[in-house]
């Protein structure tokens, strides 16, 4: 009896100890890991994707409005210019609401781009746009307003209801351990913009949570927060030190894009990633940006595939309260009948991407 007793004191501390280790944040990968694995992958070139018929996260991911048959469609445009990588938002909450449905609807997206040779970049947290939200049917688009119905993730709820804490993690934990062996995913990109809507530092304590929660599960794809504003000193610092490897956004021309390269490459010695760039009328432009990054081998991803209910046709600061179409696209390539906004661009982008 005695030694049945402590066998069974050995297997609970074994059990205890496995559980207590798994949960043991693991480190940043070395630069000589994030440089290897990023030389499995080729040029990563792509778009931050939405379905042309979702305003938002929670439109694209909720059961009642998932629409497999668009985003089918609209990968295919992707596909037939050489674009091989898409940048895609969840939700808390809609994972929330149906975890399992949540991961069935993220596993038939994931289906249908690795159909189109297409690997996605998921990004967990975001502080953009809209503060607050709510399930179910989300708003019609405003006329002429960029992003009108976008919402960030977990916005106010984080300071007007702090014991959301718990349920973010569950949500981080349960999303990456699913898929934290899926080859279709190429990276997590685990907070958008931590510090916008005038966050700043009262980001920060999110960002170092869903950090450690990430290496706590250590899936087998890296992990990233990019820098986007170099006036939030201690956010940026935090992300370049702490990211597997180094991603960023740029909406400057070609000449400040370079001055961010230059600036980056000095900090860090990992893999570089643009996952956001191309504003027309800020002169960040296909014709511009796009070769220069594939010069430097840095993958890129430009905001918006397809113009629709986010309304990023027009620009952040010039609202066109009558709806009419702008002159000048701010983002995206396509219309949603598959027409190129600019075939001159469409053409840039398939000599790139060696499309015939």
């Amino acid at each position: 009896m005695k030694i049945f007793k402590t066998l069974l004191s050995l297997v609970a501390f074994s059990l205890l100890s496995q559980s207590i280790f798994a949960q043991t944040p693991r480190e940043i990968w070395s630069v000589e890991k994030a440089n290897a694995w990023y030389k499995t992958k080729g040029w990563l070139r792509g778009s931050d994707f939405i379905p042309s018929t979702a305003i938002n996260q929670l439109e694209m991911w909720q059961a009642e409005s998932f629409d497999p048959a668009t985003i089918d469609r609209e990968l295919g445009y992707a596909e037939s210019i050489g674009m091989n990588s898409m940048r895609v938002y969840l939700h808390h909450l809609a994972w929330e609401v149906d975890p399992a449905g949540f991961k069935n609807r993220v596993n038939q997206y994931l289906k249908i781009a690795d159909k189109h040779h297409i690997s996605t970049l998921f990004v967990l947290f975001d502080d953009c746009w809209n503060p607050t939200y709510s399930l179910g049917k989300q708003p019609a688009p405003k006329p002429g307003v960029h992003n009108s119905g976008w919402v960030r993730d977990p916005g106010e709820l984080i300071f007007t209801e702090p014991q959301v804490i718990e349920k973010l993690e569950a949500y981080v934990k349960d999303v990456l351990t699913s898929f934290k062996n899926d080859k279709r995913i190429v990276l997590w990109d685990l907070y958008n913009e931590p510090g916008n809507s005038g966050y700043g530092n009262r980001s920060m304590p999110l960002l170092e949570k869903v950090f450690v929660w990430g290496r706590q599960v250590n899936p087998s794809q890296p992990l990233s927060a990019g820098v986007w504003d170099w006036k939030l000193k201690e956010l940026s610092e935090f992300q370049i030190k702490n990211s597997d490897v180094t991603t960023y956004h740029n909406y400057g021309d070609a000449e400040n894009h370079r001055q961010d390269i230059a600036k980056l490459r000095t900090l860090s010695q990992r893999p570089l990633i643009c996952t956001e760039y191309m504003a027309r009328s800020r002169n960040s432009l296909f014709s511009t940006i796009m070769p220069m990054l594939k010069k430097e081998n840095i993958a890129a991803y430009n905001w918006g595939l397809v113009a629709g209910k986010t309304n990023t046709i027009y620009a952040w600061d010039k609202p066109m309260p009558d709806g009419k179409e702008p002159e000048l696209w701010f983002h995206d390539i396509f219309r949603p009948d598959g027409t190129p906004y600019k075939q001159d661009e469409v053409k840039v982008i398939k000599d790139l991407t060696g499309k015939k």
